[in-house]
């Protein structure tokens, strides 16, 4: 059975690489935005139902309430207590998961996709969305464990500096805006009940559906989550972040290790320079060990074990940001070996050789975000959320190797300005 299993997945990873995934869109009769990809190679069906629900639509002084009203919706929901969902979910072999981040909160349903198995599990899937309970007794429970979670983290020199750097590089916008034990100290049962009315609705929703079922199956699968929600509207988004201002934040503690981030607001998704970005991030700090941070950092001065690059498209701009650790004495001379590895490659871009190597690289890999329902399911679903092209996956490998050095040099020209960049350290000397 192993075998047959590992054989099909391998199909599977074939079939994506060299026929392309066919993703097909409609919006349902409710409103909601619909997004599928017929597989027939596993007997599974994956469903994911995203919102525009994520931390950045937390009221003002209600910071906490997006990730709160999340974790409660299968806690209880309809006629099922969190020990009923959980134990009828168990018996027909499926599970729930999903979870809250910046922009979004999402449900998600793993399922076999028999009809006598994937029914119960969709039954409640439709309850844990549409009919949550927030039953008073829970709530207070999740609430005084995400407040021992949170003073916990306060704890923590990785969690104060990454609070730290949020809320210095969005200090008027809500991707700065963070839960704290006092503001979730606020919350109450009506706060979620009010969130959930708000913002889990048909019309702010993306539902996607990866699996062993026909596009019939899928309309009305995806109608059955939509019709009982709310129709409501879409989400209305703030006012886009403000360029940083730079500078420097350093926080004491007692710990040995320095930790240390830099960056800067920097691209939302669906910006034409991303894969500029991409691919000229590779060589500067997302390749691993052929990085230049990683050479320059780790293996010309041993500053750090690891050091990295990246960026994070949101909904808004979200950040480039550099990241270390090191040893406290070693903290200002890091930096500056950092900063002036961002500033050569600012300059100069990639070599040709470092730009084959990264394109290799990121096409070569490419496959393997694909070899399964589950991450293809995670990849429909952000192009779904985000409204990227429909032929995203088709065209990625194609737009990575277009990509060209000097379009590298005028994208992070764009996007990555050293004068603006903010820099957080905690238990830095």
């Amino acid at each position: 059975m192993k075998k047959l299993l590992t054989a099909a997945i391998a199909l599977l990873v074939t079939q994506v690489a060299l026929a392309g995934v066919k993703i097909e869109h409609w919006v349902s009769p409710s409103g909601a935005r619909v997004y599928f990809v017929e597989s027939r190679v596993l007997p599974m069906l994956d469903v994911q139902v995203d919102f525009a629900a994520g931390s950045m639509f937390d009221p003002a002084g209600k910071s906490g309430l997006a990730a709160l009203t999340r974790a409660g919706l299968d806690l209880g929901a309809g006629k099922l207590d969190e020990t009923a969902i959980a134990e009828q979910m168990a018996d027909i072999g499926a599970n729930l998961g999903g979870g809250a981040d910046t922009d979004r909160a999402s449900i998600a349903l793993r399922t076999l996709s028999a009809k006598d198995k994937r029914e119960p599990a969709l039954d409640i899937l439709r309850s844990v969305l549409q009919s949550p309970r927030f039953d008073a007794a829970i709530f207070e429970r999740e609430k005084a464990r995400t407040i021992a979670s949170l003073k916990e983290a306060l704890t923590r020199p990785d969690s104060i500096a990454g609070k730290a750097f949020w809320a210095a590089m969005y200090p008027n916008h809500p991707y700065g805006k963070q839960a704290s034990p006092e503001s979730v100290a606020t919350l109450n049962r009506d706060d979620l009940a009010a969130f959930h009315a708000r913002y889990y609705t048909a019309a702010n929703a993306s539902i996607t559906l990866v699996g062993d079922i026909s596009r019939s199956d899928a309309e009305r699968i995806a109608e059955s989550l939509a019709a009982g929600l709310p129709k409501g509207g879409a989400a209305t988004l703030p006012a886009a972040p403000a360029a940083a201002q730079g500078g420097l934040t350093k926080l004491p503690h007692p710990a040995s290790q320095a930790h240390i981030y830099i960056g800067l607001p920097a691209i939302e998704r669906g910006n034409p320079d991303y894969f500029p970005l991409l691919v000229g991030n590779y060589t500067l700090g997302g390749g691993g060990f052929v990085s230049r941070l990683m050479k320059e950092v780790r293996d010309q001065r041993g500053y750090a074990y690891s050091v990295y690059s990246y960026f994070a498209p949101l909904k808004q701009r979200g950040p480039f940001q550099i990241g270390l650790q090191t040893k406290r004495s070693q903290a200002q001379d890091a930096i500056k070996v950092a900063r002036d590895v961002l500033d050569g490659f600012l300059k100069d871009g990639p070599s040709p050789d470092e730009l084959t190597a990264a394109k290799a690289n990121l096409t070569g890999s490419f496959p393997l975000r694909l070899d399964s329902n589950k991450k293809l399911l995670d990849n429909v679903a952000a192009i779904g959320f985000y409204g990227l092209p429909l032929d995203y996956l088709d065209q990625y490998q194609a737009k990575v190797q277009a990509v060209t050095a000097d379009q590298i040099k005028q994208a992070f020209a764009r996007h990555v300005r050293p004068t603006e960049l903010i820099t957080v350290t905690v238990a830095a000397d």
